[in-house]
């Protein structure tokens, strides 16, 4: 079994094939948010802080930190929200940016072992990030396409996995440490997108053997009721092979798919976790008249009987 292994300062957890699937909160996220954009660019991280404790209340495996601010200092702004929500909770983290010198910032304050988010299949990016990716002892998410952009074939979706594991192992690190994002497509506009990732993730399980994660919500884009999409989307994800993914998991429709999945693979113990975070509690009192009332049910029976 292939296991991915990250952590913090003081927690471990591992992404694989049997363990519950993990959820990468996506929240600390500027993009599309103009307001926590506007926040972070002044140093005024309190929304972060809101966003990374409401993250690990809800259920999160790990945290995605994204800092991606046009005209701001992305290499101080994302070292100091990783500091930040490092000293909020012991979550890993993954540190996303597409500039290398925010993700050497990054790398160079966080404590444990990170994943990298990302390295694509382009030369340049190769040999940019995979050193980086050794130097600290990182995990690394790879994207599936490179110069040519991403392909609509999944067999070159595939082969551009293959190109980006094999550059990995080159550079001294081990399969098990790049996490495949085959790249989800909107099935809105590819009808065949969902049948096509499925796919996909078999293939990366049983012959690359690698774990996996997507951007989760890119399924949907563009449809209604997006909740219910992803909701179903994930639970068969993970039944193909998937083992992770950047999502919200303050979205409950997606998290609960996710626990439904972890119990229908065998993945959730007892259904501990599903009996946790599903079992409504007992009115107050219930307890104790449920009980007086099948004490009184039974002594009605034996009565009934001696008479008879």
């Amino acid at each position: 079994m292939t296991r991915t292994v990250l952590s913090s300062a003081s927690r471990e957890i591992v992404i694989g094939f049997d363990q519950p699937f993990c959820v990468i909160g996506e929240r600390i996220n500027p993009t599309g948010r103009k307001l926590l954009a506007a926040e972070m660019k002044v140093g005024d991280y309190s929304r972060v802080e809101k966003d990374a404790l409401a993250q690990a209340a809800a259920g999160a495996t790990m945290l995605d930190v994204n800092a991606g601010i046009p005209l701001a200092d992305e290499p101080r702004i994302l070292a100091e929200a990783i500091q930040l929500v490092q000293s909020l909770t012991d979550l890993p983290l993954s540190i996303d940016s597409s500039i290398i010198e925010a993700l050497e910032s990054g790398l160079s304050v966080y404590q444990g072992k990170a994943l990298v988010n990302s390295v694509t299949g382009e030369d340049e990016s190769l040999e940019r990030v995979l050193p980086l990716v050794k130097k600290h002892g990182a995990a690394v998410v790879a994207i599936s396409n490179d110069e040519t952009g991403i392909s609509t074939d999944p067999d070159v979706r595939f082969a551009v996995a293959k190109k980006i594991v094999e550059r990995a192992q080159d550079h001294g690190i081990p399969a098990a440490d790049v996490v495949v994002d085959p790249l989800v497509m909107p099935v809105g506009a590819m009808n065949d997108a969902g049948r096509q990732v499925f796919s996909l993730l078999r293939r990366l399980r049983e012959e690359l053997k690698v774990n996996t994660t997507c951007g989760a919500s890119n399924i949907s884009f563009g449809l209604p009721s997006r909740r219910v999409m992803n909701g179903h989307f994930l639970s068969m994800a993970a039944a193909a092979g998937m083992t992770s993914a950047i999502m919200n998991p303050l979205h409950d429709e997606d998290m609960n798919a996710v626990r439904a999945a972890n119990v229908l693979l065998g993945h959730d113990p007892d259904c501990r976790t599903w009996l946790k975070t599903n079992r409504e509690p007992a009115p107050e009192g219930a307890a104790a008249e449920g009980g007086e009332g099948r004490r009184g049910r039974g002594e009605r029976r034996r009565r009934r009987a001696t008479a008879a």
